[in-house]
C-alpha cells in the first residue's frame, strides 16, 4: 500500500479556506460599512429635506403671521370706525331729543323756581336750583313727572336758603330721561 501524506494538502486547503473566509469577512464588513454609510446618507438626506420643508413652513408662517397682524389691525380700525359712526349716528339721532328735553325742562319750571346747575349722566339729569318755597319744589316735581320726556323725579336734598327769602330753599333732584311712546309702542304696551 502506498502511503500518501495528505497533511500538506489539508494544510493548504485550510489556508485557502481561511483566506476565503477572511476575504468574505472583509467583503461583508465592507458591504456592511457601505450599507451603513448609504443608510446614513439616506437618513441625512431625509433630515435635510425635512429641515428645508420646516424652514419653508417657518418662513411662510412668518409671512402669514404678518398678514394676520395686518388683518387684526384692519379689523380693529374697522371696529373703531364703526363705533365712531354709531356715536355720530346716535348724536345725530339724539339731536332733536336734546332740544325736546331742554324744552320740557323749561316748560315744567313753575314760577318762583330757578335752576342753578343742570348736569346729565347717561339718561339721568341732575338739577340743582333755588325755590321760593317747598310748595314750588313739589310743583316742579309734579310737572316733571307729568312730562312725556321726563320720569321718576327724585328729590335728593332740600336746604333752607334765608339769603334768598324767608321760605326760600335750595334743592337737588334727579330725573330720568324717557322717550315718549309712539302710537305703535303705546298700542303694544
Amino acid at each position: 500500500m502506498a502511503q500518501i501524506n495528505l497533511l500538506p494538502w489539508r494544510e493548504e486547503r485550510r489556508q485557502e479556506l481561511k483566506k476565503q473566509f477572511l476575504v468574505s469577512l472583509v467583503l461583508v464588513l465592507a458591504l456592511g460599512v457601505g450599507l451603513i454609510l448609504l443608510a446614513d446618507r439616506i437618513v441625512n438626506g431625509q433630515i435635510d429635506y425635512q429641515k428645508a420643508r420646516n424652514q419653508h413652513l417657518t418662513e411662510n408662517i412668518k409671512v402669514l403671521d404678518k398678514q394676520v397682524a395686518e388683518i387684526r389691525e384692519l379689523q380693529k380700525r374697522r371696529n373703531q370706525l364703526l363705533d365712531r359712526m354709531r356715536v355720530i349716528q346716535e348724536l345725530q339721532g339724539n339731536r332733536p331729543i336734546i332740544v325736546r328735553v331742554l324744552d320740557q325742562l323749561v316748560r315744567t319750571v313753575p314760577d318762583g323756581v330757578f335752576y342753578t346747575n343742570l348736569t346729565t349722566k347717561g339718561k339721568t339729569i341732575s338739577i340743582s336750583g333755588i325755590a321760593e318755597s317747598n310748595n314750588r319744589v313739589s310743583s316742579l316735581m309734579r310737572r316733571l313727572d307729568a312730562s312725556d320726556w321726563l320720569a321718576n323725579p327724585n328729590l335728593d336734598k332740600v336746604n333752607s336758603a334765608p339769603k334768598f327769602g324767608d321760605q326760600a330753599t335750595t334743592f337737588n333732584l334727579t330725573v330720568k330721561l324717557q322717550l315718549p311712546k309712539t302710537g305703535d309702542e303705546a298700542a303694544e304696551g
